[in-house]
């Protein structure tokens, strides 16, 4: 890895402005810098004084770090507390009447709902739960659609200790299947179906599906919110409905005061091989992180009005919807459904109508509203924003420019944030009030957290040179274990040539003021005629370019480089559909991408399509494209795709 080249040569450095150092949580690099080397000076004591200040606790703990199982790292383990308390009773006496949560549903309707009527409503579902022997330590599958049935049932988990794990509204019966199994649930919560962008998707009837493929004898309830009122199947022994569990209750039900190392819950992160692994989170170290990054990378304020556009079914939906914001007493949006429905101006109207102060989403939700121009934000009035954020994978320097002067108007900080379902919450990230900023770079890691980019045998490498990035010290907020794998969770996360390093699976390099540039996952490394290229920085090189909107590179075998390059590209204009129009584009994307990395760089061959194949979440499905790529037949699973469709055209395309 070590020789894994940058090619990325991104000048541009952005200040924060005097106005939000003045009024920032963590106030210039003085602050930063103070934070961080008490970090440094005594990291025991560095984070017990935060879980002590940030956390409310039944039972204080007295034991900080155990290290005797390391990996299997413990946090404050001694301590007791609950997390559905943290994040809703703790609020009753100061601000019950606040707005906890906006929701927006997919035709535009809007609820809202304060701290009281949001503790009561937890209340009510988990002492429904209790009523159906669901206890402390048990596994309930959550397959909802985001709405703010989809926060009470995570809470309602929370409060009565049972562990959840959300499975995303997008998923296979095969999909659901899977993880309803390996986590041996008792119980399954969904909705007769979701609506997304004016289409009505059922999901009760893929319940049903998953539980006739046999081996879910374990689960004997399942719980359907009435959303859409569209027919579906029922089975009298095991199936019974939100509001008939729900209206009978009381609305107050005691916390179960857990340890802080019990599972919060299990969120499924599928590798390229194998079957999905299980990430185990605790609870203490969880939502301790997820507190400080609310308050340190979103300078959380009380006046905030805060929009994560995440899925509950992925870890960021978990840490920035369902617990962070709810835990620092946030008012937040809740979105059901898509960026351009029903047109491409859906985001920012509803930043207009909500008054949204900070403005989380994806790399690949941005690159797809800047396809369609930037005339759609103009016509809205964004200027109650103060701070935006991306998550999900590395937003191109193109686009963080297109997200800073047309969304931010040029005054809003951007923290483009690294993070893994694994971490639980940020590590590497800019403080807005404290960190420059440079578009494609995710900055410098966020106080308490020590990374590393390193070679094959651990030892860390000169700045500007590629390699794996790593967490060189254990942290809260990580992965305790893959449920009931212990030996896949040291062989993937902690492997002995890493020296008790957690890797993390992505390739990256320092610059010469210590910041960190993902270069792309580590498998996604293109070795091109002896250079080892990420494909992060080729697609970056394509999205510079005017004519380009979005653009994916992978690798494909080749006879005398060893690997060639393969781009799939969506055009800002339409795509070409004739061949020579499609050979002029080409020949100008490889002069562009020559002129800007070099000639090792050219993409051997370039397809056009309308899109990229995408799940509903916005990930680019890479592993697809290898295959169109290579002209190997897809077995994979592509249920959870957006847009299926576009295989075939990518497949067929001009090029």
């Amino acid at each position: 890895m070590s020789n894994i080249e940058s090619v990325l040569n991104e000048q541009r450095v952005f200040e924060p402005s005097p106005q939000f150092v003045k009024q920032a949580n963590v106030s210039g690099m003085a602050g930063y810098k103070a934070l961080s080397d008490a970090a440094k000076n005594d990291y025991e004591g560095f984070w017990s004084k935060l879980a002590r200040e940030t956390l409310q606790w039944k039972k204080p703990f007295t034991k900080v770090l155990n290290k005797d199982q390391a990996p299997f790292y413990k946090w404050f383990e001694d301590g007791e507390l609950n997390v559905s308390y943290n994040c809703l009773d703790k609020h009753l006496a100061t601000q019950p009447d606040k707005i906890a949560i906006i929701f927006e549903a997919d035709d535009g309707k809007v609820s809202k709902i304060t701290y009281r009527e949001l503790h009561g409503r937890v209340c009510q579902f988990a002492n429904g739960l209790k009523s159906r022997g669901i206890k402390k330590g048990d596994r309930v599958v959550i397959y909802l659609p985001m709405s703010i049935e989809a926060v009470v049932a995570m809470q309602a988990c929370a409060r009565i200790g049972a562990i959840h794990s959300v499975v995303f509204g997008g998923f296979s019966a095969k999909s659901l299947h899977e993880r309803i199994t390996d986590a041996s649930a008792c119980a399954v919560i969904t909705a007769d179906a979701q609506m997304r962008g004016g289409k009505l998707m059922p999901l009760k009837p893929i319940v049903d599906e998953t539980l006739g493929l046999g081996n879910c004898e374990s689960v004997h309830s399942v719980i359907v919110y009435r959303r859409a009122g569209n027919d579906i199947a029922w089975d009298d022994d095991k199936d019974i409905w939100w509001h008939d569990l729900f209206n009978s209750q009381r609305t107050q039900c005691e916390p179960e005061w857990v340890g802080a190392e019990h599972p919060l819950f299990i969120l499924y992160t599928s590798g390229s091989t194998g079957k999905p692994k299980g990430v185990q989170h605790s609870s203490g170290g969880y939502l301790l992180g997820t507190m400080l990054t609310m308050q340190w990378v979103f300078d959380y304020k009380p006046t905030d009005i805060f929009w994560c556009t995440a899925d509950v079914g992925w870890v960021t939906g978990h840490s920035y919807v369902t617990y962070g914001p709810l835990a620092v007493g946030a008012t937040q949006v809740v979105y059901e459904g898509i960026p351009t429905y029903p047109d491409a101006g859906r985001f920012w109207k509803m930043v207009q109508d909500h008054k949204i102060t900070t403005f989380y989403t994806a790399p690949t939700a941005i690159r797809s509203l800047i396809k369609l121009g930037d005339d759609m934000p103009k016509k809205y009035d964004l200027s109650s924003l103060r701070l935006l954020g991306t998550v999900g994978e590395p937003i191109n320097p193109e686009a963080w420019m297109w997200y800073y002067n047309i969304v931010g108007q040029a005054r809003c900080p951007i923290v483009d944030t690294w993070w893994q379902t694994e971490t639980g919450c940020h590590m590497i990230a800019p403080l807005p009030g404290a960190v420059p900023t440079k578009p494609g770079s995710c900055t410098l890691p966020i106080p308490g957290i020590q990374v590393a980019v390193v070679d094959e045998t651990g030892e860390e490498v000169e700045k500007q040179h590629g390699g794996s990035l790593v967490i060189t010290k254990p942290f809260p907020s990580q992965i305790r274990t893959i449920w009931g794998d212990p030996e896949r969770f040291k062989k993937n996360y902690f492997p002995e040539e890493m020296r008790g390093y957690y890797l993390a699976g992505d390739s990256a390099h320092r610059d010469e003021d210590g910041y960190i540039w993902i270069m792309g996952r580590n498998d996604d490394v293109l070795k091109v005629s002896g250079h080892r290229l990420g494909t992060m920085e080729i697609e970056s090189a394509l999205v510079a370019s005017p004519l380009v909107a979005e653009a994916a590179v992978v690798g494909r075998p080749h006879d005398i480089k060893g690997e060639g390059i393969v781009a799939f590209v969506v055009l800002k204009g339409s795509r070409p559909t004739d061949a020579t129009k499609a050979k002029e584009i080409v020949d100008t994307l490889r002069n562009w991408v020559s002129k800007e990395i070099g000639p090792i760089a050219k993409p051997d061959e370039i397809r056009f399509g309308d899109n990229l194949p995408k799940t509903r979440s916005g990930k680019i499905m890479r592993r697809l494209l290898r295959s169109i790529a290579t002209g190997e037949e897809i077995t994979q699973d592509v249920s959870t795709l957006e847009n299926p469709a576009i295989l075939e055209q990518l497949k067929e395309a001009i090029r």
